[in-house]
């Protein structure tokens, strides 16, 4: 049962609905019962409004008809009551029996009868993927939050599912950070350094100052497009630099 899971008690009334359709009008079988819930009763077709087109009768004349065939001795099982309403509607309620059923069904099931449509898909969620040359915010937690949750939902829907977090970049934040702490190596940032002992708020003010420097004077923001590049390309000096600093951010968001 769990592989397929629980049929709704929708699908159930409307494959009720197509048999009404077939056998009151024969050639018009494999029709859309164009069943839906509704507020006037358990649930409501419409199907008599398309096709009644098809028949030249009445779309009201249709749903009499099918609403008669839905309540008719040995056919529809999960019907209670089948009513025409207004233009051309079916109102249909269904038996305590077919709800209790269904019910009981979902209890006797480990995955209360919830089927497992993404099996064989291979997902990947991307999580929030801090940027940690900038100071984090609650919005990576919330985005975290999604990610997991979309996770789960999946994970129980059958996919396979690749959690992702990128932490870190190669953009211009971190070779415009990584050359204003070249050019001033005065100013401390590591922990051992601090008398605080934390560097996570060193480093939003380098950060910062390393941004104004970048917007006033052309010659570092071209500095730092260069140490961008010199990050991409694997410059050692640059890449232990990089990791020295997202070590420091991790460590400290934890």
């Amino acid at each position: 049962m769990s592989a397929a899971g629980v049929a709704p008690l929708l699908a159930t009334v409307a494959a009720a609905v197509s048999e009404a359709i077939e056998r009151v009008r024969p050639e018009l079988a494999g029709a859309d019962p164009v069943v839906r819930r509704s507020d006037r009763a358990d649930f409501q077709s419409n199907a008599a409004l398309p096709l009644a087109k098809k028949t030249g009768i009445k779309p009201g004349e249709l749903a009499t008809e099918l609403a008669g065939q839905l309540t008719a001795d040995g056919h529809a099982a999960p019907v209670a009551t089948a009513v025409a309403s207004g233009p051309g509607f079916v109102n249909i309620t269904v038996t305590d029996s077919a709800v209790w059923s269904r019910i009981a069904d979902r209890l006797a099931d480990p995955r209360l009868g919830i089927a497992e449509p993404a099996a064989g898909q291979r997902i990947v969620i991307d999580y929030s993927a801090p940027n940690v040359a900038k100071e984090m915010h609650v919005g990576h937690l919330r985005t975290t939050i999604i990610g997991d949750s979309l996770a789960r939902v999946l994970g129980f829907l059958g996919a396979d599912v690749v959690r992702a977090n990128h932490l870190g970049d190669w953009g211009t934040q971190f070779g415009m950070l990584i050359q204003y702490i070249d050019e001033n190596p005065d100013k401390p940032w590591r922990a051992d350094d601090l008398a605080d002992g934390t560097s996570v708020s060193a480093l939003d003010s380098l950060y910062k100052a390393a941004r104004a420097a970048f917007d006033a004077d052309p010659a570092f923001a071209d500095r730092s497009r260069s140490r961008v590049v010199a990050l991409q390309d694997g410059d050692e000096p640059t890449v232990a630099s990089w990791r020295e600093i997202v070590a420091a951010r991790v460590s400290m968001s934890l």
